[in-house]
């Protein structure tokens, strides 16, 4: 990222060089296609093997999330967040909780690359202690963010672009081996998506847990500062989604063709990365190596911009907290200018790796990622419809209060659906934030004063002309 001088104010900002498809290519990249492979052990013994349909339900939930992000971008083009939108829109204490929940996402989204790496790593050198490739990675990863926290639109594209080629790849020879009589042993059928013995609970379980393939598409509205034209954000939240979600839906419906019973996988595939085991299957050891090696270098970028952005989180935050917390998280390597004790930090959490297990992670990670999404719907009811009275005519009370409301009905049905185990850990992360929220408001005495690095305009702002973009 490059900045640029204001010349009407003096302030710095990020140069705007960011295209369309740049930004595109940004939040595909985030969202690493090839995980459609590492978790379909998972989601295929969740849902009796329809996982094409379970990506199928979570990608009409979060196209209606998709465009509450648009909607909301277009009033506050400077930040994109459910904790700016919540806080501005809701009440400050309401969005710092709403911004404690999404922490514990970007928290674990490195530990989960972190577990994927593992499980890569282990197919090939089953002998070796796994252990050794989680703390190996993440002290490579952590000292990357130590010396800098830099990324490039371009070198994220052409990951994006390897991806998807060898994603191809996969499905001439996941084509081919079906017509060889492999698997369902035909290239068309409806056995992928739904047969005797599914029910719609089962997919719903399988969407919570896809839904975290999901997880990045929001992220896109980080960028809006260095996009050319900040108006195409919205397009772009849409885009990715819509192409992420059917590079997921295709890939998963020639792998459930090609495996309609995950019976015989290892026990590895089941729990954490299946991956390995399908390439193998499919193209054999050469193969194996080819798309493991996207998937790895993709899982690296996306680990990189992961650990960047939540130490970054984390600094903003400790700069504008109190207390030796404050004092720890808000530190500034004097030779290489990155928060160097978040960063650690947040490599140590990485650390957990070793002890988890990709199921599990993935669905604590929704947990706080579904809570988010279903504020940032609601938000646009609150703001649109409340504060804005935009209710007048069939269309408005369409785009403002039935396709949100829509979006709040299904991200609480996911959240429903999500493990017991990992919606327990989630509800103790939320109470431990609730226990912050009191102390740093002296129990709601004072305003809330912890910004979660983001500018949070004022009520009185949300009416100006410039923000009322509809």
């Amino acid at each position: 990222m490059t900045q640029a001088a204001s010349e009407s104010t003096g302030r710095t900002t990020l140069a705007r060089t960011l295209g369309l498809w740049a930004i595109v290519g940004l939040g595909l990249g985030y969202m690493t296609p090839t995980v459609v492979f590492d978790t379909f052990g998972i989601v295929s013994d969740e849902t009796g093997g329809v996982v094409p349909t379970a990506y199928v339900f979570a990608l009409v939930v979060m196209t209606f999330t998709a465009v509450s992000y648009g909607r909301m971008t277009q009033i506050f083009p400077s930040a994109g967040s459910a904790y700016t939108y919540t806080s501005a829109t809701i009440s400050p204490n309401f969005g710092f909780l709403i911004g404690w929940a999404a922490l514990l996402d970007y928290l674990l989204l490195p530990l989960v690359n972190a577990l994927i790496i593992r499980s890569y790593m282990y197919s090939f050198f089953p002998g070796a202690p796994e252990w050794i490739w989680v703390v190996v990675y993440v002290a490579a990863i952590t000292g990357m963010c130590l010396f800098s926290m830099t990324n490039t639109s371009r070198v994220n594209m052409l990951l994006v672009v390897f991806e998807v080629v060898l994603i191809g790849v996969f499905l001439i020879l996941a084509g081919k081996s079906l017509m060889d009589g492999m698997g369902n042993g035909t290239l068309f059928s409806t056995e992928p998506l739904w047969h005797e013995g599914v029910h719609l609970n089962l997919v719903i379980t399988g969407a919570t847990i896809v839904a975290f393939s999901f997880i990045g598409f929001d992220a896109i509205t980080m960028y809006t500062e260095e996009a050319k034209d900040s108006s195409t954000v919205p397009k772009a939240i849409l885009m990715a989604l819509m192409i992420g979600g059917a590079i997921f839906f295709v890939s998963a419906f020639f792998t459930q063709s090609l495996f309609p019973d995950v019976a015989n996988f290892s026990e590895e595939s089941l729990e954490n990365s299946a991956l390995p085991e399908i390439a193998y299957n499919v193209g054999g050891h050469l193969f194996k190596i080819l798309l493991t090696s996207a998937a790895f270098a993709a899982t690296v970028a996306s680990s990189l911009a992961s650990h960047a952005s939540v130490s970054r989180l984390l600094y903003v935050m400790g700069r504008n907290g109190r207390g030796p917390i404050g004092r720890f998280f808000g530190y500034l390597h004097p030779s290489f200018q990155t928060p160097s004790y978040a960063i650690i930090f947040v490599g140590v959490v990485s650390l957990l790796a070793i002890a988890f297990n990709l199921d599990f992670v993935a669905s604590l990670i929704n947990f706080g990622a579904l809570i988010a999404f279903t504020f940032v719907n609601l938000t646009v009811i609150v703001y649109f419809a409340y504060r804005r009275r935009e209710i007048n005519g069939a269309r408005q009370i369409f785009r403002n209060i039935v396709l949100p409301g829509l979006g709040v009905l299904a991200t609480v049905l996911l959240w429903l659906y999500l493990s017991a185990e990992s919606t327990r850990y989630g509800i103790i992360w939320f109470v431990i934030g609730f226990i912050v929220l009191l102390w740093l408001t002296r129990f709601f005495r004072r305003p809330m004063t912890l910004n979660m690095g983001e500018a949070v305009p004022d009520a009185d702002e949300l009416d100006t002309p410039q923000n009322t973009a509809t």
